[in-house]
């Protein structure tokens, strides 16, 4: 696994992609959070991130397949597929050093908006004026959905050697699961549908956790999604020996 993740790693940071995606959504988050007067935090004058995490999953619903997207898919597009996996490793190593790797760059993303809290600690009136701990937890809830979102990602890669395709499935992937459920026409004005529908939505556990609201449901929910869709690329991957 190890061997696996420090060569994603390596390709990575020794490519142009994981720096653009680093700078394209730092650079969004922060035209939403100070630029734009619907969302600027200067135009509101409320002391928190409320910007970032109710825009930063759509930010990361596009950057993070730009991540995932070569993962396999180039692989297989190299030839290099079955060479992968004559090496000592088993499915699960593979997958989960690829994985990792990629959470690696989410959190590259993620990490330097600390310097938007930062600013806005300063900022506040009186200076310090923000909720630390009820920010931490947003930031928990929005590594957890860039966890789910790279999950997806490295399906999609599993399932095609054209990366354009893996991004595109990747995307409409992460739209539906996060809360495209709840756009259904048709299905809304029945109650029983509604309720079902808004629990299968991943918007729906992610929400309380982008307040600060640190709820067990909404974690272990996030973390089954990871889980089954890792298990789903485990069993794409495999079919390869039939």
């Amino acid at each position: 696994m190890i061997q696996v993740f420090n060569k994603e790693v390596s390709n990575f940071l020794n490519s142009l992609t994981a720096y653009i995606v680093i700078v394209v959504f730092l650079t969004i988050i922060g035209l939403l959070m100070w630029v734009f007067p619907d969302t600027s935090i200067l135009e509101y004058g409320f002391a928190d991130m409320f910007t970032l995490f109710r825009f930063g999953p759509y930010v990361l619903m596009f950057l993070v397949p730009a991540i995932t997207m070569k993962m396999f898919a180039e692989e297989k597009k190299n030839g290099t597929f079955e060479i992968l996996f004559t090496r000592p490793l088993s499915d699960n190593e593979i997958i989960l050093g690829k994985y990792l790797a990629a959470m690696v760059l989410v959190l590259l993303s993620i990490a330097p908006t600390l310097l938007y809290f930062f600013s806005i600690y300063q900022l506040g009136n009186p200076q310090g004026n923000i909720d630390a701990a009820g920010t931490a937890g947003s930031y928990i809830g929005l590594v957890l959905l860039g966890g789910v979102f790279a999950s997806i990602g490295i399906f999609a890669s599993s399932m095609t050697e054209n990366q354009v395709v893996a991004f595109i499935l990747s995307i409409f992937l992460c739209f539906i699961l996060y809360d495209g459920f709840q756009q259904l026409p048709g299905l809304q004005s029945v109650n029983s549908v509604r309720i079902i529908l808004e629990k299968l939505s991943i918007a729906f556990y992610y929400n309380d956790l982008s307040k600060g609201l640190i709820n067990l449901n909404g974690i272990v929910y996030l973390l089954s999604v990871i889980l089954f869709m890792l298990i789903l690329t485990k069993l794409v991957i495999g079919s390869r020996k039939w």
